[in-house]
């Protein structure tokens, strides 16, 4: 029962859609409206106003850190045994990605689960999301394209769960890791043809 309730904490934060209710009390409209048509940060940016872009990227991060710390505080789990893989901790971790991903209250049509899945992994050990983020800026910075910078993040904390020895959440790592590059398929097309746009490019 402890895991079932914090699949569903982790899920009904994960889907609190930040983009859209900034946006929409912004007076700027349906977010998914333009661009991607999905309720991150990315798309966000694409109604020009930075502002709300980087406020929407807080409250995704914050919202997988919440579903992560609040499960450890529900169901304290103070040493890392092999069976926390599928404990309360971790399957909020990856309940509050799929929330993003697949809000409910939006017809399961969200974001792409990049800037929560930061939040998670800071969430579940610091030096995780430590690897997230400085992977994420670096490319990001470098090459301006998010979508890689997004790909590169998630798959990078998996592998930094492994080789940082915190092997319980390789797992659900793993498999948000499968999640985001699956849901980036469009993405991973342009970058194959060079089509991807990148932030800040003029059209």
């Amino acid at each position: 029962m402890d895991t079932l309730y914090a699949a569903l904490i982790g899920y009904l934060l994960g889907s609190i859609p930040f983009g859209l209710l900034l946006t929409r009390f912004a007076g700027l409209g349906d977010v998914r409206n333009i661009g991607s048509g999905n309720i991150g940060a990315t798309n966000v940016l694409r109604t020009g106003n930075k502002r709300l872009a980087a406020f929407t990227l807080l409250g995704d991060l914050a919202k997988g850190l919440a579903a992560v710390l609040i499960a450890r505080a529900l169901f304290d789990q103070p040493d890392l045994m092999p069976q926390a893989a599928y404990g309360p901790v971790p399957v909020a971790a990856l309940a509050a990605v799929l929330g993003h991903c697949f809000p409910v209250w939006l017809g399961f049509k969200g974001g792409k689960g990049v800037a929560t899945n930061a939040g998670v992994c800071f969430g579940l050990a610091w030096p995780l999301g430590l690897t997230y983020a400085i992977v994420w800026l670096a490319i990001l910075g470098g090459l301006r394209i998010s979508s890689l910078a997004g790909m590169a993040a998630v798959v990078c904390a998996a592998i930094a769960a492994s080789i940082l020895d915190y092997e319980p959440f390789v797992p659900v790592l793993a498999l948000i890791a499968v999640l985001v590059l699956w849901l980036h398929r469009a993405n991973i097309g342009r970058l194959v043809k060079g089509e991807e746009p990148r932030v800040g490019a003029k059209k």
